[in-house]
């Protein structure tokens, strides 16, 4: 199924937020051990017009960066907006940042350092922000920020599965 196509709830029990942030903090981890010996030209070989690993590596990055959606929706939820921003659908962002330039290396390094910041600014948030509500532009939605994270979680999901792929097609 298609990214696109998904749904996600938006009743995720506060009491779950520490498994959620669990999950996310797995993400670099998983990566690392995906990446870890792989052949250098692999992480950078495009299927057709797909993305390569390190493209995938790239575009999660890019949603953590400081002005990476991720911690721009942050700001949504504590400023209590009630409509989050909206992600650029066409990744214009992840085709020109010109992932496959970057050391591999680097670019989980970089990763791992900003999901770390973000997790740490997420661990210090009180329950009632962990419970704020904004709008989901795509999905017409309401999500709480905890809802948020699940879905955040699934998008790290649907990459490593295809970062997974693509060390198994050689």
């Amino acid at each position: 199924m298609g990214w696109f196509e998904r749904t996600f709830p938006n009743d995720t029990p506060i009491e779950l937020w520490p498994h959620v942030m669990e999950r996310l903090r797995g993400t670099p981890v998983r990566i690392e051990e995906k990446v870890r010996g792989l052949d250098l030209g692999l992480a950078k070989k495009r299927r057709g017009e797909d993305w390569s690993i390190q493209e995938h590596i790239g575009h999660l990055l890019d949603f953590e960066e400081p002005d990476g959606l991720h911690s721009r929706r942050i700001d949504d939820y504590e400023r209590g907006a009630e409509v989050l921003t909206a992600a650029d659908v066409t990744n214009q962002r992840t085709w020109d940042a010109k992932h496959n330039e970057a050391e591999l290396d680097d670019l989980v390094k970089r990763f791992r350092e900003a999901r770390t910041r973000l997790l740490a600014r997420l661990d210090a948030m009180s329950d009632e922000m962990r419970g704020r509500v904004g709008l989901h532009p795509r999905l017409k939605s309401e999500m709480r920020l905890i809802d948020m994270l699940v879905f955040w979680a699934e998008h790290d999901d649907h990459h490593v599965a295809k970062i997974h792929e693509l060390t198994q097609s050689g």
